[in-house]
């Protein structure tokens, strides 16, 4: 690869797993994934998903920092409007501290949740409108100065978490350009606007003292096995997934059932949402994500390993790193 390889690790909780189950498997991918030489696994806040298990964000990348050694982790990320910057400054700013040189802040603006859920998180409907005071008033926190006179985080003032704005529109986009931030577009679940927000960063970036070049991290999903006939129907089966999780209400449907509604115009979209996906043996997968590079101008991939197991996921993690020719460290 002519570009660094990342991990967005989703937490998934498999049909018949548990959450234990998942989590253990989190700490499994990510010590492999620093014994391959992938740069970073983030982990995003979900809320009210039966299916995905990093809804306490924080806490997971603390467990797994505790049992890794040097591979980066990180929020891909932290919702800053169901926090506030304060708290989200003391908890990374722990984190940081605890695992110095590690440790990744990567925000958002959406809920990552329903419109029942925002009301669960007290969250004001309104929050997100803040977010740009938001993202500097956390910058404040953890670099200096503060912008709330006479209020400091502790752990977290003079850690200097680097910070990474995540985006799926210009909206994002822009911000990160003007505050000199690292952006990170989900194209892994919502591609339509990749090229056109990435190319309006890399017109407006100003330099920061965080970052003095433009850094374009764009998220893909991958699934990688031994053979092409079985990376296809691990596809399937991560679409059939996907619409139990969306428009199953709780209930999980039967393949059957998923492949019709998959044929339904929502099925095909759920399909579209899904477009940047490298799926096939190894070198399919390295000629797709190096054709992906390309298409998204992109500095970094960050891969969701799309697998519905979890060996299947260690298994498409370490057969990339080897066609990739990842080092091992």
């Amino acid at each position: 690869m002519t570009v660094p390889l990342s991990i967005l690790d989703l937490a998934t909780i498999g049909r018949g797993q548990t959450a234990a189950e998942s989590l253990a498997g989190s700490v499994a991918m990510a010590q492999l994934a620093e014994e391959l030489g992938y740069r970073r696994v983030w982990y995003a806040e979900h809320h009210n998903m039966s299916a995905i298990a990093s809804s306490a964000t924080s806490v997971l990348i603390a467990h797994v920092a505790a049992h890794t050694e040097s591979i980066r982790l990180g929020a891909g990320g932290v919702m800053l409007p169901n926090h506030s910057p304060l708290t989200i400054a003391e908890q990374f700013g722990t984190l940081e501290t605890l695992h110095p040189g590690r440790i990744d802040l990567g925000l958002g603006r959406a809920p990552g949740s329903d419109q029942n859920t925002l009301r669960a998180l007290r969250r004001d409907p309104m929050s997100s409108d803040s977010f740009p005071q938001d993202v500097l008033e956390l910058q404040g926190y953890l670099t200096g100065p503060t912008r709330i006179q006479g209020v400091e985080a502790t752990p977290g003032k003079g850690t200097n978490v680097p910070l990474y704005i995540l985006g799926s529109s210009l909206f994002g986009a822009k911000l990160a350009a003007q505050l000199g931030l690292p952006y990170a577009f989900a194209s892994h679940f919502a591609p339509n606007a990749l090229r056109d927000a990435v190319a309006l960063y890399r017109r407006e970036f100003q330099p920061s003292a965080q970052l003095d070049a433009p850094h374009v991290i764009a998220g893909a999903n991958v699934i990688a096995a031994d053979s092409a006939a079985e990376a296809q129907a691990m596809f399937r089966d991560t679409l059939r997934s996907r619409v139990s999780l969306f428009f199953g209400g709780g209930k999980v449907f039967s393949d059957d059932e998923a492949d019709m509604i998959l044929d339904s115009p929502q099925g095909q979209h759920m399909s579209q949402m899904m477009t940047y996906s490298a799926v096939g043996t190894p070198d399919t997968v390295l000629d797709y994500l190096e054709e992906f590079t390309a298409h998204a101008d992109a500095d970094e991939l960050i891969l969701a390993h799309q697998s519905t197991g979890s060996q299947a996921r260690l298994r498409s993690v370490q057969l990339l790193a080897e066609v990739a020719g990842l080092v091992r460290v």
